[in-house]
């Protein structure tokens, strides 16, 4: 049977250390744990099962593998150190059989993203980001259709747009949008991108440093790779739709709880095919999982046991090939989620509402100015 690893670390030092030893995660500060995680070894987490194409039938299975360091840790630490750590879990996937690992979470973030990594390694190594922004992309237009945003005039927002996640799908989404936003950090990067977006044709493309400019946005996908959010209540509009595709979340919690006319999604889970069994509590039901996860899954599944989705380039035929291959074994886009609870089609018909009457009472404040 063929097999696959997949790359998790603790992104929440003390609820996910407490997720395999409870007393460590109970009792340590997140500092200390951020410390001593580098002293760690790479850990076997759990056997994965159960898993089938519907289109060949193929079944295959897996293994949760743990990289131990922290994303302060992944961040603060010399690159060399983070690369030794996270080589030393894929070598531990290769000693479990497995001829393809995934990068999960911040592992695949660190350096070149998975370049150094796939060279060190004699499996196969994905980061997952090509199915990760197919899903965003995805997910975020069934939104906008759900929420009734007119998609020939709207106008998106990507945040985190000079990251490889970012760039590709600022080029998908200019497919359909008629203007475009890049919110980045790095100007000469965000030049680079908007040349590729501007060459897609038809959208309008502008760029900002400044995250307040999301403000004018009908829809936002947000990618970055901060460990602390960066999107709050006073940054969106009225019926603005959020994709937030980053692990850990860009968007707060004080988002939902404040602004009952925005709806905010989870970007990037799918169902599994077959009957899953993972083994290991990671945060989501047994029959879903991530994209980045399900991009492993997808390759394994094709017997594609080569190096894919590495570095900061992505490209749009990569995307558009993941999600051919995905939903032909039978992974599909779930319903919306917003902060680990389903959204119900009542929950969009109340924001539409709320959306509508903040803006009409914005107008009559405006007016009444006038």
């Amino acid at each position: 049977m063929d097999r696959f690893a997949f790359m998790i670390h603790p992104a929440d030092p003390k609820g996910d250390v407490a997720r395999k030893f409870p007393l460590l995660g109970r009792y340590l500060p997140a500092s200390v744990i951020d410390y001593f995680c580098q002293f760690f070894p790479p850990l076997k987490i759990s056997r994965i099962a159960g898993i089938r194409s519907t289109a060949t039938g193929k079944e295959i299975e897996g293994w949760f593998v743990a990289c131990p360091l922290t994303p302060n840790a992944m961040l603060n630490l010399p690159v060399e150190k983070a690369y030794r750590k996270i080589i030393q879990t894929g070598r531990l996937a290769e000693r479990l059989g497995t001829q393809i690992v995934g990068l999960g979470a911040f592992t695949k973030v660190v350096g070149d993203a998975g370049v150094t990594v796939a060279k060190n390694l004699n499996i196969a190594v994905t980061t997952g980001n090509s199915y990760t922004v197919a899903l965003a992309v995805q997910g975020i237009l069934q939104a906008a259709h759900r929420m009734e945003v007119p998609l020939a005039s709207a106008s998106a927002a990507v945040v985190g747009a000079t990251g490889s996640i970012g760039a590709v799908c600022s080029q998908m989404l200019a497919r359909t949008i008629a203007h475009i936003l890049l919110v980045g950090r790095r100007a000469e990067r965000l030049a680079q991108v908007r040349q590729r977006v501007e060459a897609m044709g038809g959208a309008k493309v502008s760029v900002s440093r400044d995250i307040r400019a999301i403000r004018q946005a009908d829809l936002v996908v947000t990618v970055t790779s901060a460990i602390d959010t960066v999107i709050d209540a006073h940054h969106l509009k009225p019926g603005a739709v959020v994709c937030d595709v980053a692990r850990p979340r860009d968007v707060s919690r004080q988002v939902v709880e404040e602004r009952d006319d925005v709806l905010v999604i989870e970007g990037g889970l799918v169902t599994v095919p077959g009957q899953a069994e993972f083994g290991f509590d990671y945060g989501l039901p047994p029959h879903l999982t991530f994209g980045c996860m399900a991009e492993t899954m997808i390759l394994t599944l094709e017997g594609r046991f080569e190096s894919y989705s590495l570095g900061r380039d992505l490209t749009l035929e990569q995307v558009d090939e993941m999600a051919d291959w995905g939903h032909r074994h039978g992974f599909r886009l779930i319903g919306f989620r917003s902060f680990d609870r389903i959204i119900s089609e009542q929950d969009i018909e109340t924001i539409k509402k709320n959306a509508s009457q903040k803006r009409a009472w914005a107008g009559v404040q405006v007016n009444g100015r006038d």
